[in-house]
């Protein structure tokens, strides 16, 4: 199956294809059924290794949130364990004050009885009065003393109970935070376990690669493709060819080639290639191996013919070792008899 030649560089391509975030819109169209499957599984075996190095990232840091949590809830906790203690503190000791209190104002109460009655005794005795009088007058500085105890316990009461409030606030926002960041763990955690590995979304999309051409040429139209990088192909293999290019571009091997072609195309391609008979002899008999129209997987866009430089690769170039050595986790497989022939099936 021979290639259509790209003379235009890949490094100019490359340049008119990208849109925000790098990659071509295309690529993210919708295909249906058994392709767009194989399309998603295809898409999930690329993103696997940029996708578990952000989430490791973002665990990473999430741990990291996650340990100042928890020193902060026990630090939330000590502060209101040490305000709850003085919160007990202040109201026994108010407790104790007012009851100081009450029993001073009893006492006052008692030597002012006395004192009356020292007042009303026949005959008076003035050295019971003086008495009485001394003992009111000590009983009302010990209640005057023991009173302004108890504002001194009362202010230092509200003190603590405005802490004690405070340190309470502090430790439910302390869990509360705990909690987020731990939740925030656990499920980034899930991500990475439900991700799975590159070569489990590969092994998924390989079994129902045959069930895809299948499918796909029995209901293709033309609208089923779109260009990527120059080369148009079925939407259902857009991303990882668009992944493969850029990352041969990326190890200093530009690839482009030629996709997708009309039934029309591959009947003309026969006529060139001296096929001895367009509709039925094999591929092998023509000069050049190509198809017998409605056959070859270029008619649904399922197949590149890769060139490399504005030309044609072969066995003996670099381009087909990097292929070798790396097309498969893109999803391509190469037909024997044809270095340039990649396709899913190797067909």
């Amino acid at each position: 199956m021979k290639t259509r030649r790209i003379s235009r560089s890949i490094g100019a391509v490359l340049a008119a294809a990208f849109v925000v975030g790098g990659m071509p819109g295309p690529a993210r169209a919708v295909v249906p059924g058994v392709g767009q499957n194989y399309a998603n599984l295809m898409r999930r075996s690329l993103s696997v290794g940029p996708e578990s190095v952000r989430l490791k990232i973002l665990l990473a840091t999430q741990r990291t949130a996650f340990a100042e949590r928890v020193t902060g809830l026990a630090k939330a906790k000590g502060a209101n364990t040490t305000a709850q203690t003085r919160l007990t503190a202040a109201t026994t000791a108010d407790t104790s004050a007012r009851d100081r209190h009450a029993a001073a104002k009893a006492d006052l109460s008692v030597a002012r009885k006395a004192l009356d009655k020292a007042l009303r005794q026949k005959p008076r005795s003035n050295k019971a009065v003086t008495k009485a009088q001394n003992a009111v007058t000590a009983a009302t500085k010990t209640a005057a003393a023991r009173r302004a105890q108890t504002q001194v316990t009362a202010t230092a009461l509200t003190t603590a109970r405005t802490g004690a409030a405070t340190a309470t606030a502090g430790l439910n926002d302390a869990i509360t935070g705990w909690k987020v960041a731990s939740v925030a763990v656990r499920q980034t955690q899930l991500k990475i376990t439900n991700l799975g590995t590159a070569e489990r979304w590969l092994d998924k999309a390989t079994v129902v690669s045959r069930d895809v051409v299948t499918q796909t040429r029995a209901g293709f139209r033309v609208a089923d493709t779109t260009t990527v990088y120059g080369v148009t192909v079925n939407k259902i293999v857009a991303f990882p060819f668009q992944r493969m290019v850029d990352d041969a571009q990326a190890a200093g091997i530009s690839i482009s080639g030629g996709g997708f072609r009309t039934r029309e195309r591959q009947i003309e391609l026969r006529k060139i290639n001296g096929c001895p008979d367009i509709w039925t002899a094999p591929a092998s008999s023509c000069r050049v191996p190509t198809a017998i129209p409605g056959r070859s997987l270029h008619e649904i866009g399922l197949a590149i013919d890769i060139s490399s430089g504005g030309r044609t690769i072969n066995a003996k170039t670099p381009a087909f070792a990097w292929l070798v050595a790396n097309a498969g986790r893109y999803g391509f497989v190469n037909l024997p008899s044809e270095a340039w022939h990649w396709s899913i099936t190797g067909g």
